[in-house]
């Protein structure tokens, strides 16, 4: 696979750079996971290419701020769970290419009731690349300290406004809980967007200029990247 506008790993060969990526369970093991994109609970209804398992894979800078996120957050009688992490260029892909297959109506009630399936890159909520690919980007939610959901006002991945961090529809508890996750995150050095209020991205990540491809699994972390230019 030819680089596209930065380094893409490729799919049958290399991995993880040299010490540049983590497994977020190695870091924090205090962190739930809930990988939605090696299940079907996503608005695919599939599991979706490159998620070979369900682990939370990030740079180590990246990794160590949610750890410390998540130290503060635990005081106040909170967690973190976090729904993606590194995200594969495939699976980017992937997501682009089911915008132009026929809705299904299920599917489209739970993530996207308002906004038509063919719009959904037009109007910004899937994009051709994601800073998930460079290894630095989260998305997270907050929960009871003993696992319990809690109501952030909208489900994960729900295409509509009402998912803007700042929705004026949100209010009372949701709201307040919106502005605790952004806070914590913001403290470590992320930043929000503002269209979606469980996506977060380190300021100061390593790699903002490379989108990577190699799969999500525990071993790819563990497998250097050959020497060569970058």
């Amino acid at each position: 696979m030819a680089p596209r506008g930065g380094f893409v790993v490729p799919q049958g060969g290399f991995v993880a750079p040299r010490g540049g990526f983590v497994a977020l369970r190695e870091v924090d093991p205090s962190i739930r996971q809930d990988m939605r994109y090696a299940s079907e609970r996503n608005f695919t209804g599939a599991v979706v290419p490159g998620y070979e398992e369900p682990v939370c894979l990030l740079t180590r800078p990246a990794a160590e701020a949610l750890r410390r996120a998540q130290r503060g957050l635990l005081r106040r009688g909170h967690s973190l769970r976090v729904y993606d992490c590194y995200r594969p260029q495939r699976a980017v892909d992937r997501f682009v290419e089911w915008t132009s297959e026929p809705a299904d109506p299920v599917l489209r009630a739970r993530h996207h009731p308002r906004v038509e399936k063919g719009r959904l890159v037009a109007e910004g909520y899937i994009a051709a690349r994601s800073g998930h690919s460079r290894g630095s980007a989260v998305d997270v939610t907050l929960t009871r300290l003993d696992g319990r959901a809690l109501d952030l006002g909208t489900p994960f991945d729900f295409f509509d406004p009402l998912s803007h961090t700042d929705a004026p529809g949100i209010g009372g508890a949701a709201r307040e809980r919106r502005r605790l996750l952004r806070t914590a995150l913001e403290a470590e050095g992320f930043e929000s967007l503002p269209e979606e209020w469980w996506h977060f991205r380190l300021s100061d990540e390593p790699y903002p200029e490379r989108y990577f491809d190699f799969p999500v699994r525990s071993g790819a972390v563990r497998v250097p990247l050959p020497d060569g230019p970058e």
